[in-house]
């Protein structure tokens, strides 16, 4: 779908850093990882013979649970999609976009797209459980975020009478993100010129094809815990660019840019094709964004330095959660 318009993200000088940003920043420098350095593993090595399915040993449950969410009942609302349930990772949660709590966690902005959809459709109540760091095994068990606290399964916040979820993740799992942003910026350092993350062949095929069926299961269990929500995955944007470098807002090789926007496109091929096979609508965040990657002249993803109440390091601006919003809002008929 096209892009809508959305406004540039504004580059305030950064506040002085609360004490939960610091702690962040801390567990940042300790685990280099692109969504938060404190995800629960998906898995830290893929199964070359492992077929895509719901029975993997890391893929989510489908069976039924009804113990209560992990946010406060946020209630009924009376519009078309009354109850709206949020499942996701970081780029979901947007860390420190306007505004988020620094006690929280999961560090879950009160800006991000499915707080923007649920206020753009009358009547609708938001159970938001996106974290930060979250794995599709953080759909199904316990989550512990980078200041130690424990998060319930994601899941537990689905009901029978739930009529709206998104979920956005993937990146996580299989450390792929962690490998891209910390031991990929590693290898740069020793061979700034080359391409030493891609001949290092750290991401192995097969990564992919486990990541979209790891999705496809974990929207398999969606829709058996609220079998008449609508059920959207959405996908990720552009991070890297498809020409060029930036080595003043990311650590990496001239000569593995190619490579690591191939491992973007990947991953969002692979929550493509799991919303395909689980029968859901897709939402492509990765055609929303075009020509605003980290990169770019208007970038909506922040690059290496966390910005005080607007981004953290390699996660989305405002202006990328209101262009999520608004292609969710578009599959939604409510554009």
């Amino acid at each position: 779908m096209t892009a809508r318009p959305s406004a540039r993200p504004s580059r305030r000088a950064a506040a002085p850093a609360r004490p939960a940003t610091l702690r962040l920043a801390a567990a940042l420098a300790a685990g280099a990882l692109l969504v938060t350095g404190c995800s629960s593993s998906g898995g830290d090595e893929p199964d070359d013979t492992a077929a895509p399915s719901s029975e993997s040993s890391s893929a989510p449950s489908t069976s039924s649970s009804t113990s209560p969410g992990s946010t406060a009942d946020a209630g009924e609302g009376s519009g078309d999609f009354p109850r709206y349930v949020a499942l996701g990772d970081s780029y979901t949660a947007a860390p420190l976009v306007p505004e988020t709590d620094p006690q929280d966690g999961c560090l879950r902005s009160t800006g991000n797209y499915p707080s923007l959809v649920a206020a753009a459709i009358d009547g609708t109540a938001l159970t938001d459980v996106s974290c930060s760091g979250a794995t599709t095994t953080s759909l199904v068990g316990v989550q512990e975020t980078f200041d130690g606290q424990a998060r319930p399964a994601q899941f537990d916040a689905l009901t029978e009478d739930t009529d709206l979820v998104t979920l956005g993740m993937g990146g996580n799992d299989f450390n792929l993100f962690a490998t891209l942003i910390g031991r990929c910026g590693q290898l740069a350092a020793e061979d700034p010129e080359g391409s030493p993350c891609e001949d290092a062949d750290l991401v192995k095929d097969n990564v992919f094809r486990q990541i979209r069926g790891q999705l496809a299961a974990a929207l398999t269990g969606v829709l058996d815990r609220s079998p008449d929500a609508r059920v959207l995955a959405v996908g990720y944007p552009q991070i890297l660019p498809a020409e060029g470098t930036c080595p003043d807002r990311i650590d990496l090789a001239v000569g593995d840019y190619p490579y690591a926007r191939d491992l973007n496109e990947r991953l969002d091929a692979a929550v493509e094709g799991a919303a395909k096979d689980a029968g859901v609508d897709f939402v492509d965040a990765f055609a929303a964004t075009e020509g605003h990657d980290l990169c770019a002249e208007d970038p909506w993803i922040n690059g290496r330095t966390t910005l005080e109440d607007e981004a953290l390091a390699y996660h989305p601006l405002a202006a990328e959660q209101e262009a999520v919003a608004a292609e969710v809002l578009a599959v939604l008929g409510q554009d």
